[in-house]
Parts: C-alpha cells; sequence; structure tokens
C-alpha cells in the first residue's frame, strides 16, 4: 500500500499505512467461532517463527504459568524472579540426565582423598549445571592438604577435581604434639602424624619454622640422613642433631650450610661418623670441638682438621 505524503505549515506530514483488519464475524456468529479465529492467528505467528505449533504452545503456556506463580511468590520483584527462573531451568536440566554421577578426585594421596570431597560439597544427584565451580575450588583451597586447584564440569555428569597437594617436609613435635608441616613450615592440620613415620622429626620451639632451611640439607646427605633421629631447636640458638646411636652433633641457628659442608669435609677425610662420638660441636666455624663416647674431656682442634 501506498503511503501518502503532504505539506502542511512547513513540516511534512507522513501519513500512517491503514491497519490491517482482521476479518469481521457476523454478529450472530457464536463465541467459539471468534475464539477459534483468535486460536488460529496466534499458531499462524508460531509459523512464521519456524516453531512448531505443538511445542510453541507448550512453551507459551509453561512461560506465562511460571510467570504468573513468580508474580505471586515474589510479589513482582525482578530479582527474585530471574533467580528463581534459573533455578528452575537448572532443576529441570537435572530431569534430562544433567546431574552429578561421578566425582573424580586427580593428583591426590589417599589420606587427603575424604578431607578434600568433604570440604567440596559435591555430591551424586545434584544439578550438574547448578554447580559453582568457584565456590567449590575455594572451599578445597581451604584445605591444608591442598597448594592449587583445579575444578572442571564434564557433561553430563562428572565433576573433576584436581589438586597439587602441600609437599610434606618434616613431622613438628611442640609440648608433646606430633603435627606434619610442609616444605614453608605450615602446619597440614588434617594430616595424622602417625601415618607420616618416614618423615624427619623436627623438635622444639620454632623448628616448625627453621626447619624448612634444614631439612633439605639434612636429606642431601644419606650418611647422615640415614643415622638421624630427630633434629632439636634449642632457644633459637642452635640445632642439636640426635642420632640413632647417640651421637651429638650441634650446629649454629643460622649459618647451617657452612658447618654441614664442614662436616662433610671431615667425614670424606676421617669417616667421622662411623666413630661413635659423644659430641661434636659445629657452632664455631673457626674450630672443631669433639668429645669421644667414653672420654669425659673435649678435644679442640682447629676447623678444617
Amino acid at each position: 500500500m501506498a503511503t501518502g505524503v503532504r505539506e502542511g505549515q512547513g513540516r511534512t506530514q507522513i501519513a500512517s499505512p491503514k491497519p490491517k483488519t482482521s476479518p469481521v464475524l457476523p454478529r450472530s456468529a457464536p463465541k467459539g467461532a471468534a475464539s477459534k479465529a483468535r486460536a488460529i492467528g496466534k499458531l499462524a505467528a508460531a509459523r512464521n517463527t519456524n516453531i512448531s505449533t505443538g511445542p510453541a504452545l507448550g512453551i507459551a503456556l509453561g512461560v506465562i504459568a511460571s510467570a504468573v506463580l513468580l508474580v505471586a511468590v515474589t510479589g513482582d520483584r525482578p530479582q527474585k524472579m530471574g533467580q528463581a527462573v534459573h533455578q528452575q531451568m537448572i532443576d529441570q536440566t537435572a530431569v534430562w540426565g544433567f546431574k552429578v554421577q561421578n566425582i573424580q578426585v586427580v593428583g591426590a594421596s589417599a589420606p587427603s582423598q575424604q578431607d578434600i570431597l568433604r570440604a567440596s560439597n559435591l555430591r551424586p544427584g545434584l544439578p550438574i549445571l547448578g554447580i559453582d565451580l568457584a565456590a567449590v575450588r575455594t572451599s578445597v583451597e581451604q584445605v591444608g592438604w591442598v597448594s592449587q586447584v583445579k575444578v572442571v564440569r564434564l557433561l553430563p555428569d562428572t565433576v573433576v577435581v584436581s589438586v597439587v597437594e602441600r609437599p610434606r617436609l618434616a613431622v613438628w613435635q611442640h609440648q608433646g604434639v606430633n603435627r606434619v608441616i610442609d616444605a614453608q613450615g605450615r602446619v597440614i592440620v588434617e594430616a595424622n602424624a602417625a601415618g607420616f613415620g618416614g618423615l624427619p622429626l623436627v623438635v622444639g620451639d620454632g623448628a616448625d619454622l627453621a626447619a624448612p632451611s634444614l631439612v633439605p640439607l639434612i636429606l642431601s646427605r644419606p650418611r647422615l640422613a640415614g643415622r638421624l633421629e630427630a633434629m632439636v631447636r634449642v632457644d633459637g640458638r642452635r640445632w642439636d642433631l640426635k642420632l640413632k646411636d647417640g651421637s651429638l652433633i650441634q650446629l649454629p641457628a643460622a649459618g647451617e650450610a657452612e658447618a654441614l659442608a664442614q662436616l662433610d669435609r671431615l667425614d670424606k677425610s676421617s669417616r667421622l661418623l662411623d666413630l661413635g662420638l659423644a659430641r661434636l660441636d659445629l657452632r664455631d666455624p673457626t674450630m672443631l670441638v669433639v668429645r669421644p663416647r667414653y672420654d669425659g674431656g673435649n678435644k679442640i682442634a682447629p676447623a678444617g682438621t
């Protein structure tokens, strides 16, 4: 239909096209006929959207029913309505099979598995699309065993929690209580020290924080590590290395690397660790103090002899 253009009072006016008119039913037509005509119009509109009429009608009725219910429940508050619609959609996906059936924990040791699963709050049957992966990651990061976490959703039914654990460094004995510590000296709260008898034992106040600088030096020396019973921190001033044969090696609280290097030289030249000395004092880098096991007196020699 052409649109006419006319001039009036200096302004161009565009005549609006005449609206399309619906077929007029006779006044005598029954009300059912009018309803039928409206229904035909709606179905035609559905066909124009490339959606089959059956699903289109079902979707429309479902949306209308949900909207009416949500308005009644929420008082027409948009935020709550959006949340409710979202939850309704998530619940429906679970009905279609998108729900948790498998939970895989990757990279975790046997002792940490249950602590990680418990922290994740994951369980079979949860709608998998409703899981907040960031929240799961944050929760698992609070577990003492864990250093890094990655959470992956594998549709339709699997969630993978991949972790990197904090390396266990030693067992720290303090005030009669044994705790497992990591490579930074932090306590792994969930770890039962009784299950880590293979770790070195460090003892005393402050030994937990000082251990990361000493323990790797000891473990890198198999002849010394194999004889070691405990590393005792004494008043923050020195380390007493207690050997299984009853010998005692004293190191400074700082400069452990230099003292142990001196011990290496002595052991290489005279197999010092095999002598069963009562005490070997390496705290002074300029001299060596030795106490034989069956001699009450100390023998002092220049360092390096």
